[in-house]
């Protein structure tokens, strides 16, 4: 049986560092990041480009979800809204497959010290900050298993998840 894990969180939070961290854990298995699929300069968020990452995202994860050579699907992404898993989860073939939704959560100074030492070194602009903070509250209102990574390491994280 695969299985498929959706790991939310806001931006800073170490989503990516934790998927990479499970993608070397688990045998046979595949990461994909949700940014991958709309990095693009400038960044735009337009109705045509949120319905192109969707497309992309789930174009992607149901080709790893179909692919024998695969048995864990590891997917991060912001994903701190009900619809947006929602939407996810009925575009994917997930038969046969469990799925494992969870939310990175960690403590507000951790997030804005995280988000401070990627500003320094040239990773992301000043402004994430507000919008990461904004996000934080809203992953307590879905329903998803929490991982508080505030004084994890990204091992620490995957060893939590991979306990769930």
């Amino acid at each position: 049986m695969k299985t498929l894990y959706l790991i939310g969180g806001p931006m800073g939070v170490g989503k990516t560092t934790v998927g990479q961290e499970l993608k070397r854990r688990l045998d046979k298995s595949v990461f994909l990041d949700g940014d991958w699929c709309w990095d693009a300069h400038p960044f735009q968020v337009t109705g045509e480009t949120k319905a192109m990452v969707m497309d992309n995202i789930c174009h992607l994860l149901n080709n790893f979800l179909h692919c024998g050579a695969y048995e864990k699907v590891i997917f991060s992404w912001v994903m701190d809204r009900k619809e947006i898993l929602e939407e996810l989860l009925g575009r994917l073939d997930t038969g046969g497959c469990e799925v494992k939704c969870l939310s990175l959560v960690c403590a507000q100074e951790t997030l804005i010290q995280r988000l401070e030492e990627d500003i320094r070194a040239g990773r992301r602009e000043p402004e994430v900050i507000e919008r990461s903070l904004g996000r934080l509250p809203l992953y307590e209102e879905l329903e998803t298993r929490k991982v508080d990574t505030t004084d994890l390491t990204a091992a620490q994280a995957a060893e939590a998840i991979l306990r769930l």
